[in-house]
């Protein structure tokens, strides 16, 4: 059995705090939240562990609150974990892409249109990202710019730029991510 350290985990623990009926702080849920993988990107996993597509108010119950797209709508945020696998330069594309296409929307709803078909990974999204790398390093590409390493412990402010991340060494990255749905005006 896997330690919850080990980044082959594919679960990570999430406990989430409320405010029981009376006022007084309460555990609402402790619970494992599985990874999110899919045929189009073998070997990444995606944890989807909070989010809301509106700001919500205090006090309220820890109830998970709905929302179904990976990137939140303006207004909203996303709490995701990313695990980038080494790239396997040899690994050969799905047998049936349009498959593996619907595949990836139904586990990320949202997150095929954000991606730019010339450009495998390429993608922008209305939002503004938090990142921190808790593991590993990877590479950060903007839109015609050089890549950017970024390791442990370093963090990135993504302001709604096309970019892409390649994890080009041997062990996995991992990127703990705060998503905030922005509007974009152009």
């Amino acid at each position: 059995m896997a330690e919850k350290n080990d980044p082959a985990n594919s679960s990570v623990r999430r406990i989430v705090t409320g405010d029981g009926t009376d006022g007084t702080p309460v555990v609402a849920s402790d619970s494992d939240v599985p990874a999110i993988e899919t045929p189009l990107m073998p070997g990444a996993k995606f944890f989807s562990l909070w989010g809301a597509d509106a700001l919500p108010s205090l006090p309220n119950s820890g109830e998970e609150p709905p929302f179904r797209t990976w990137f939140p709508p303006a207004g909203g945020f996303r709490f995701e974990l990313i695990e980038l696998p080494p790239e396997n330069e040899n690994a050969t594309p799905p047998a049936d892409m349009k498959q593996a296409l619907r595949e990836t929307e139904n586990r990320l709803p949202g997150l095929i249109q954000t991606m730019d078909p010339k450009e495998p990974g390429m993608h922008r999204t209305d939002t503004i990202d938090l990142i921190y790398v808790t593991e590993g390093a990877c590479l950060l590409t903007l839109d015609g710019a050089a890549p950017v390493t970024v390791g442990t412990g370093d963090a990135v402010v993504l302001n709604g730029q096309r970019h892409a991340w390649r994890n080009p060494h041997g062990s996995p990255c991992r990127l703990l991510t705060v998503s905030l749905g922005v509007k974009r005006d152009v």
